[in-house]
């Protein structure tokens, strides 16, 4: 969960900019977005192995280029 503490002397706007950056540096809103909506465990199978073939995809391609 992102706390930030904040200082007499620091600005609203600064405050907010350092919770901000914690925010996307966890992950949250990623992660919000990712749960708003309820997706089926095959869609989400189906998105993981796309990902995976296309991850071997581009490393093969890689390799070859080396020749």
């Amino acid at each position: 969960m992102a706390h930030i503490v904040i200082d007499d002397s620091e600005t609203l706007e600064k405050a907010i900019k350092r919770f901000k950056r914690l925010v996307e540096k966890e992950g949250i809103i990623r992660e919000f977005k990712k749960r708003e909506y309820y997706e089926k465990p095959s869609t989400i199978l189906n998105r993981k192995n796309k990902s995976i073939q296309r991850k071997l995809l581009k490393k093969s391609r890689k390799g070859k280029a080396d020749y």
